[in-house]
């Protein structure tokens, strides 16, 4: 710990006016405004109100050095800015947002999580509104016909071609123009992929039917069919860019539902930790100023802030974030606390270990992170399909046309153009490529929606194929509440009269266990007698005095501590540890002699289903 002070500038004759803002260290004339403060009889001079806010909700951190160490340290973990990573390609990293130089999709950031709202996602669900109000109409003009709407016949075949180019052109023009920004970056890159057959496919479509509406004469007779025009597929090519949006969509949505879900882990951490200065001062700082060696107040119902080891004081704690277990676990001097789980009872002091992305929550939330972009096997073979599949395209189109020139009916140009061209627009793969990241993306966001951690893609894509389970039992088989399952009097005692006398001692406690003994009590409807003195032993139990004698219940080592014989019950406690149910002893002292009631076990039980 660093216990010195910066302080102002003392005046000098050569500086009489300024003095140094402590919060980022910039010069700061006096007398021109600027916002200051009084911490401890000094006055502090700052540039900006930012800085003056900065040191006024921790003072300490900007006088002790811990702000300089603090930089030191972000600096050494993330020298740069925040990384960007490809959804599809996750090889490339970068700093700062851009697009994949392999694929042109942009890329996202690798915690998962961004401030800013994404841009991509507003910009693609207006490409995809304006798409599907083209492609509506465009379906209702080419498939009217066949389901016994006649619209082509009542507004004439001509204008109906008209109406669908002017329908096709903005979809193409405009909305279409991030798939062909990616399908031209494959083709420069060789990396060929989606984007490869879509651009070349709608692309195709477009141009060829914009040249069979707008120029038929280049085209035989023969190939106009009774109408005296040409077919054209602008549907064909409106309706694949339709589909290819509504697929990108769902997948930014499915990611920002996954942002949603790593933010809430982030959440239960606390914004503030209570530190206590070397000066024994008090007071709430930001989380993101505290640094290992720092010491902080844990109080009742507050959550831990970060991983650490408690110097001072003892409570219970909940730690089902980690273990999923109901039962909270009690913390004593030297005993490690994890940031993000929950204090229930005691107060107590802990020093700071692992702070930022060192501690345990954040490494889950990274795990959560890392899943999402990993790749599953099988993506690397829809890969690899797309890489020969996207040759293997374009030279059947090729051969289609070669062949059409070579034999095909006269005028065999056309006849090989329109060939080629049917071959590259029916080959368009909406789907490639994007199913396989959907799943993965929807999967392991939607699982730490509901508390399951994936760790990779690839044990994702391997449970398919598990065909045997190993569930924990708590939160999962059981209900993940404790309850009262066993009732063990000692000879001479009864089943009411043990749990009458432990309800009483709970009635004062805070534990969590107590709440399912006095639950139990309740049911059986017994009367609770008074008690006094009431005195709860951290780790160890609860005593009182309960009708004329002193009663204590807790652990075995606290019943051992009276002297009390425990052997007549010894057997019977070990075979419901053994059962991983917890369980508790009663002691009646009185008269100096004391002697064990009983047992009271409390267990999570299995749900009903």
């Amino acid at each position: 710990m660093h216990d010195t002070a910066v302080r102002p500038a003392e005046p000098t004759a050569e500086n009489t006016t300024t003095t140094t803002d402590p919060v980022c260290g910039m010069s700061v004339t006096l007398g021109r405004g600027k916002p200051s403060l009084s911490y401890k009889g000094t006055d502090y001079h700052f540039c900006s109100s930012g800085c003056h806010d900065r040191f006024e909700g921790d003072p300490w951190f900007y006088l002790s050095g811990n702000s300089a160490r603090k930089k030191a340290r972000d600096a050494e973990q993330s020298p740069g800015g925040a990384l960007f990573s490809c959804p599809m390609d996750p090889e490339i990293v970068q700093e700062g947002p851009g697009t994949c130089p392999i694929c042109g999709m942009a890329l996202e950031p690798m915690s998962g999580v961004s401030d800013e709202p994404n841009h991509e996602l507003i910009d693609f669900s207006r490409r995809l509104r304006v798409s599907a109000l083209a492609a509506i109409p465009l379906l209702i003009l080419t498939m009217g016909p066949m389901l016994g709407v006649p619209v082509r016949s009542w507004i004439g075949e001509g204008l109906a071609i008209y109406l669908e180019a002017l329908l096709a052109t903005p979809v193409v023009l405009w909305a279409a123009q991030p798939f062909f920004r990616r399908g031209w970056t494959s083709l420069i890159t060789r990396k060929f992929n989606m984007w490869t057959l879509i651009m070349i496919g709608v692309g195709a479509a477009y141009l060829y039917s914009m040249v069979a509406a707008f120029l038929p004469f280049l085209f035989p007779e023969t190939l106009k069919g009774g109408s005296g025009h040409m077919p054209v597929y602008f549907e064909a090519a409106v309706v694949i860019v339709a589909l290819v949006f509504v697929g990108q969509v769902l997948e930014l949505r499915a990611r920002e539902r996954t942002g949603d879900a790593i933010r809430a882990l982030l959440d239960l951490a606390p914004k503030t930790a209570r530190r206590i200065t070397p000066e024994g001062d008090e007071y709430d700082a930001p989380l993101e100023n505290i640094l290992a060696g720092d010491r902080l107040r844990v109080r009742p119902g507050e959550a831990v802030p970060v991983d650490g080891v408690v110097v001072d004081g003892g409570s219970s704690v909940d730690e089902s974030l980690v273990t999923g277990e109901p039962v909270p676990v009690e913390k004593a001097s030297g005993d490690k606390v994890t940031g993000g789980t929950l204090n229930k009872t005691g107060s107590f002091v802990m020093e700071a270990k692992l702070v930022g992305a060192d501690t345990m929550l954040s490494r889950i939330v990274d795990m959560v992170s890392s899943a999402q972009r990993s790749r599953a096997p099988i993506q690397g073979l829809a890969d690899r399909v797309a890489t020969y599949f996207v040759p293997a395209v374009v030279g059947a189109a090729v051969l289609a046309f070669a062949v059409w020139l070579a034999v095909g009916p006269s005028p065999s140009l056309v006849h090989a153009i329109i060939a080629a061209v049917s071959v590259l627009i029916i080959a368009c793969p909406c789907a490639l490529g994007l199913a396989t990241p959907m799943s993965i993306m929807t999967a392991t966001g939607r699982g730490a929606q509901a508390g399951v951690l994936v760790k990779t893609a690839e044990a994702l894509e391997r449970l398919a194929s598990v065909d045997t389970l190993v569930i924990d039992k708590t939160g999962t088989l059981t209900e993940g509440k404790p309850s009262v399952s066993e009732v063990v009097p000692a000879p001479g005692s009864t089943e009411d009269d043990l749990l009458r006398l432990a309800a009483a001692l709970e009635k004062g406690s805070e534990h969590p266990l107590a709440e399912s003994i006095l639950e139990e009590a309740a049911r059986r409807g017994l009367d609770l007698p008074e008690t006094a003195g009431f005195e709860a032993v951290t780790g160890k139990g609860v005593r009182a005095l309960v009708e004329g004698s002193e009663i204590l219940f807790g652990n075995a080592a606290f019943a051992d501590e009276t002297g009390a014989d425990l052997s007549d019950l010894a057997d019977r406690a070990g075979e419901l540890a053994e059962l991983g149910k917890t369980v508790m002893h009663l002691v009646r002292r009185s008269g100096g002699a004391a002697q064990l009631i009983g047992l009271v076990a409390v267990a999570d039980p299995v749900k009903p289903n």
